[in-house]
């Protein structure tokens, strides 16, 4: 079984020079309705696509100034402008459509689906846009997927698990979230600098009978996981990779850093 690799190099500094092909992948970024991450412009910088959903194109118009207050508020609303806006466009302001409209943005209305939630949406939009993002590597990044509503982040979750083969990875201030799938076993290089120490391993969905890990504080060795019983949660990384071997789903969440 070919090991799946994972790294967070997305959250190093821009200043920090990354060699390996492992920590170089193509990025598309996901802006959701939650407030920006402090990290936010970063990842702009790192993504070659940016879709924001719905909602999320106000949080990038009012929150991408705040983070530069120094800075004259129409030109940061201006570099940072959107690739596109999905979804059902019932949350957007109506000045705020019309600026990004002005500007040349893609507004993609797709109030008539009420079956899929404004993520999903944008991730299928993502899929579908290539040749612009080298798929096989592409690694899709979505800030505001967590906070606020507790139906909204299971919903965010649930589409993990729907685009299991692809690379997407919920952020907030305080932690990242991504699936493990069982289809392979895991090699996760931990970004020290910018992330943990705590982490955990969590199974949504279904049980895991056997679950094995090397590099935590407390390792699993073909050990049970499911609700109502163990939940490896506030786990803590010891070494420079982590491995996860599981005969099921798991998610892979950890903490990031307050000075990344």
């Amino acid at each position: 079984m070919e090991p799946m690799r994972h790294a967070s190099a997305f959250l190093l500094p821009s200043s920090v020079e990354i060699a390996d092909a492992l920590s170089s992948p193509a990025y598309a970024l996901v802006v959701l309705n939650q407030p920006l991450p402090r990290f936010a412009p970063l990842l702009w910088e790192r993504a070659k696509l940016r879709v924001c959903a719905d909602g999320g194109a106000n949080r990038v118009f009012d929150g991408m100034p705040e983070l530069f207050p120094d800075k004259d508020p129409g030109e940061v609303r201006f570099k940072y402008k959107p690739d596109a806006i999905k979804g059902d466009l019932d949350s957007i302001r109506a000045e705020v459509k019309d600026y990004y409209t002005d500007l040349g943005v893609k507004i993609v209305d797709e109030s008539q689906d009420q079956e899929t939630t404004d993520l999903h949406k944008c991730v299928a939009f993502i899929r579908d846009y290539t040749p612009i993002l080298e798929k096989s590597n592409l690694h899709i990044l979505v800030v505001g997927a967590l906070g606020g509503r507790f139906d909204h982040e299971i919903g965010n979750i649930n589409v993990l698990y729907y685009f299991s083969n692809m690379r997407i990875i919920l952020l907030s201030d305080d932690c990242l979230i991504y699936l493990l799938p069982k289809t392979h076993r895991h090699e996760i290089y931990i970004e020290s600098s910018v992330e943990g120490p705590h982490c955990g391993l969590i199974p949504v969905g279904t049980s895991s009978a056997s679950t094995t890990t090397t590099g935590l504080q407390w390792d699993l060795s073909e050990t049970g996981m499911h609700f109502g019983g163990l939940v490896s949660t506030s786990n803590i990384v010891r070494e420079k990779k982590v491995t996860v071997h599981s005969d099921t789903d798991l998610l892979w969440t950890i903490s990031i850093r307050k000075s990344s």
